[in-house]
């Protein structure tokens, strides 16, 4: 959306932002019936996105999202990153920048739930329901685990693939130069930080009752450890 089509709504949030004295102020941000970008300091009910805007001297220094809302997703959020072996921060940022943590979020196209899925691929990923945490981190994680893997383990062209379509990464061979794309990759990898030194993962295919279960470790098989002693 540009600039003329959002209407921040400040009432008492500039009053409260304007004090010297203030340290920190809830915000809250939902869509009016046309469309516009509403914020305010005030609640309108439970399905707005929230965030927990820093300030000092009067002034905004940062934003971040409400840590009482994303603590609630931490074990669901690990657990999922461990069996994929993406990064939980990576994840984090992901979720904070599709739903803000919002677990009904619903975008103009159909994009639903915390990690915004969209219908093909809650479909692809067996998810009965989008709005279900649980169902839509697992899905969202082993989507991404996808991309990075397409990508070679890229995670700039893994987030640009999430946010603008794998046809669009492949079209430019880079990051699109969509404005919105650019600032969706820039804005994550800042949030989740920089990489750690390159992790060797191993793709592990297991059966149980004749189905096919994948995971991903940084163990090495036994045979590739076994290979590395001279054995």
């Amino acid at each position: 959306m540009n600039q003329k089509g959002i209407r921040i709504v400040f009432a008492a949030l500039a009053a409260a932002l304007a004090t010297p004295c203030v340290a920190q102020a809830q915000i809250y941000s939902w869509r009016d019936p046309a469309g516009n970008l509403v914020l305010s300091d005030h609640a309108k009910d439970s399905t707005q996105r929230t965030y927990a805007v820093v300030g000092t001297t009067g002034d905004i220094r940062s934003t971040r999202p409400n840590s009482k809302r994303t603590a609630v997703y931490d074990s669901i959020i690990d657990e999922h990153a461990q069996v994929h072996g993406v990064r939980p921060a990576l994840v984090r940022a992901v979720i904070q920048a599709e739903s803000a943590f919002n677990p009904a979020a619903r975008s103009v196209k159909g994009a639903m739930g915390l990690m915004q899925l969209m219908p093909a691929t809650a479909i692809a990923f067996g998810v009965a329901n989008p709005y279900d945490p649980a169902e839509n981190i697992r899905a969202g994680v082993a989507y991404l685990r996808g991309l990075l893997d397409r990508y070679s383990q890229n995670e700039e062209l893994a987030l640009a693939a999430y946010n603008a379509g794998p046809t669009a990464v492949e079209k430019y061979k880079a990051v699109p130069p969509y404005r919105e794309t650019r600032d969706y990759v820039s804005k994550i990898t800042k949030q989740a930080g920089s990489r750690p030194a390159p992790l060797k993962v191993y793709r592990v295919v297991e059966y149980k009752d004749g189905r096919e279960i994948v995971r991903y470790t940084n163990t090495p098989p036994p045979d590739d450890a076994a290979k590395k002693s001279g054995r």
